[in-house]
């Protein structure tokens, strides 16, 4: 059996520069933009780590660059979830992880926590 080129899928290789967003940036500004724009309380420390809360108080989003205890352990994005029905959890984001998908992330659970 032959198979025509005309019916098989066409592969598509993005150029480098099309991917710049899956590497990270070392900034913590598209999460940080969305979470000023749902109203979270966001308050920044002297040595440049930043802590936001959920406006009820249930998540916790720390932005920790200079926190020597998130370093030893390689990650930067902490997320803690204290629902009141169910048993808290933390999803952390190592220093490589881009800012936008952590920014995708929480707009994901931000979306599915108001159905």
């Amino acid at each position: 059996m032959t198979t025509s080129a005309t019916l098989l899928p066409a592969v598509v290789r993005p150029a480098s520069e099309d991917r710049c967003w899956l590497s990270s940036d070392h900034c913590a500004g598209p999460v940080l933009d969305l979470l000023d724009s749902l109203g979270w309380a966001v308050v920044d420390t002297p040595e440049a780590n930043v802590h936001a809360t959920s406006p009820d108080g249930h998540v916790y989003v720390g932005w920790l660059p200079e926190d020597p205890a998130a370093w030893k352990r390689d990650i930067v994005w902490r997320v803690q979830v204290l629902p009141a029905d169910a048993a808290p959890w933390v999803q952390e984001f190592g220093i490589h992880t881009p800012s936008v998908a952590v920014a995708g992330f929480l707009a994901a659970l931000v979306a599915h926590s108001s159905h």
